[in-house]
């Protein structure tokens, strides 16, 4: 987990990971398993198994949330059967308590700030990527739908994923506990702990804590 003030640089790690064209990295390397991705495009690291979920996730009209998953899932495997692809979406939008008509929709149109944080966990569920970087997946959600994004993230986690979420807030910590939990100020990470760090900057701030 890595948590910071407003204007740390969170949000531009994440999209520098995944390769935004914003952004240009001057000095060190991203690697996925060894393997250098550092010029590669986001589509050839999504390829490799890196996933994205944006802090602002983008609406596509046009593009159904079904047809979007099934070219996805296309890309990233050799083949989808139909009725796996049918069956596991109808499961896992249950899970997060999705309308079955949102299948239908375009991407993001139209969604609250809560569904859009939804839908970007079933990608993740439905993706099964190597590695997920989840950009304040925990904002603007109200307890409820903050307790199935979480329920969601952590059925994705496992040995086979390694997962980098960025937050605020400690809250989330009430349903994930992170292994390692991670300050980032000014661009630097300042400090490194347990789950405890992220409860000791609840209740005294970051100033507290940077060294």
């Amino acid at each position: 987990m890595i948590m910071g003030p407003n204007g740390s640089g969170k949000s531009s790690l994440s999209l520098a990971l995944m390769g935004h064209p914003r952004y240009r990295i001057t000095s060190g390397r991203v690697k996925i398993d060894s393997k250098d991705i550092t010029k590669l495009t986001p589509d050839k690291r999504a390829k490799l198994g890196l996933f994205l979920a944006m802090q602002y996730p983008t609406a596509i009209p046009g593009v159904s949330v079904a047809n979007f998953l099934r070219t996805s899932m296309r890309n990233l495997r050799s083949s989808v059967k139909p009725p796996e692809f049918v069956k596991s979406l109808k499961t896992k939008m249950a899970e997060l308590k999705i309308d079955e008509n949102f299948a239908s929709r375009g991407i993001n149109e139209g969604f609250s700030g809560g569904e859009k944080k939804k839908m970007e966990v079933l990608q993740l569920s439905m993706l099964e990527p190597k590695y997920a970087v989840l950009d304040e997946t925990d904002s603007g959600l109200d307890v409820d739908a903050l307790k199935l994004v979480a329920a969601g993230i952590k059925k994705s986690s496992g040995p086979k994923i390694g997962i980098l979420l960025i937050t605020h807030y400690q809250r989330i910590l009430r349903y994930i506990k992170p292994d390692f939990v991670h300050v980032l100020v000014d661009g630097k990470i300042v400090k490194s702990g347990t789950h405890r760090l992220a409860e000791k900057v609840e209740k005294q701030g970051y100033a507290g804590i940077q060294i």
